[in-house]
């Protein structure tokens, strides 16, 4: 007669499977917060997946504040981080949890032929793919030589009740505002704001907001980033976009970044994803997407109708100051448009 073995037999065993199981190493990962639309993202992070076997778990922001939020938490998080690295779609944001410890210094290889203005020197950040802040403005409703050639005429009575602008203390905006309250000086780039409003400009929720009521017809021109303005024209909507400022301070380019966060638990796999984002092939990647970022690897090719780095007069910018200077920027422009 076969003699079953003991239950304690297979409680061994079972037992002796899972201590194994337990002691296979996991599949690598790296946790990945990322503030750019999710649209755009997802490719890059699934491409990154199938070339290098390490899983990322990406946590994205969403709306007019996009950017705003995974900052606020990635500060809340500054004691027990949970992210590996940031991906966010706006510097000063960036720069802001510099100032605040947040981030680790990692000096990619990739980030050696990104231009200086658009990296941090001790390599806390570096940026890439950018967008420039333009008029965009209803074709339908004017004609393209007479369409606005700077930020500054839009405070002019021609244009009365026909400009929309994004919220000044949010998103890009608020880099944006920042940038010309330090190159303007803090009087001057509140006046032009105060004119503006004055002038009936209708301020929206964000970027989106403006492209929608602009293509729509509700205005005739707007401030915008190009990769809004950029999918409005790739859906044949009557729009077109003006680099402004090239006789004078130039347009403001504003980079996605991509930074290590200190005390991460991938730091390995943080580093990955750092030198895969900054390939020239990811730019290519991004600067063909619907988006059309702007690349700042020299070289990447770009698409019909997009302007490379070297043929955009850009504003100089001190991306430092910027995050220094932000929060207090950003609480008056409040005050102005809330009061």
């Amino acid at each position: 007669m076969q003699r079953r073995a003991p239950v304690c037999h297979w409680l061994c065993v079972l037992l002796s499977l899972a201590v194994f199981a337990g002691c296979r190493p996991a599949s690598p990962s790296v946790v990945v917060y990322c503030s750019r639309d999710q649209l755009y993202a997802e490719p890059v992070l699934n491409a990154f997946e199938r070339e290098t076997g390490i899983r990322v778990e990406a946590i994205y922001d969403t709306g007019a504040t996009k950017t705003v939020g995974l900052t606020n938490r990635l500060l809340e998080e500054r004691n027990h981080p949970r992210a590996d690295v940031f991906w966010s779609s706006d510097t000063g944001r960036t720069v802001v949890l510099q100032q605040a410890g947040i981030l680790a210094p990692f000096q990619s290889p990739g980030a050696e032929s990104i231009p200086v203005a658009f990296r941090d020197p001790d390599g806390y950040w570096t940026g890439f793919s950018a967008r420039a802040r333009v008029i965009i403005y209803n074709t339908d409703l004017v004609p393209a030589d007479q369409a606005p050639r700077s930020i500054f005429e839009l405070s002019d009575e021609r244009w009365r009740g026909q400009v929309a602008l994004g919220t000044p203390y949010l998103g890009t905006m608020a880099s944006h505002h920042t940038a010309l309250y330090l190159a303007l000086g803090r009087d001057a780039a509140l006046t032009w704001l105060s004119d503006l409003i004055a002038n009936d400009a209708r301020i929206v929720v964000g970027n989106t907001a403006v492209r929608d009521i602009v293509s729509q017809g509700a205005m005739a021109v707007g401030v915008i980033d190009t990769s809004d303005a950029f999918e409005a024209m790739a859906d044949g909507l009557p729009v077109d976009i003006v680099y402004p400022d090239q006789d004078g301070i130039g347009a403001m380019l504003i980079p996605n970044t991509i930074a290590l966060i200190a005390g991460g638990h991938h730091p390995d796999e943080g580093r990955r994803f750092v030198d895969y984002m900054l390939r020239p092939e990811t730019e290519a990647v991004l600067a063909a997407s619907r988006s059309a970022q702007i690349p700042l690897h020299p070289g990447v090719p770009v698409p019909e109708g997009v302007r490379s780095l070297d043929q955009i007069r850009a504003m100089s910018v001190d991306f430092a100051a910027i995050g220094q200077a932000m929060d207090g920027v950003c609480a008056e422009l409040a005050e102005l448009v809330l009061q």
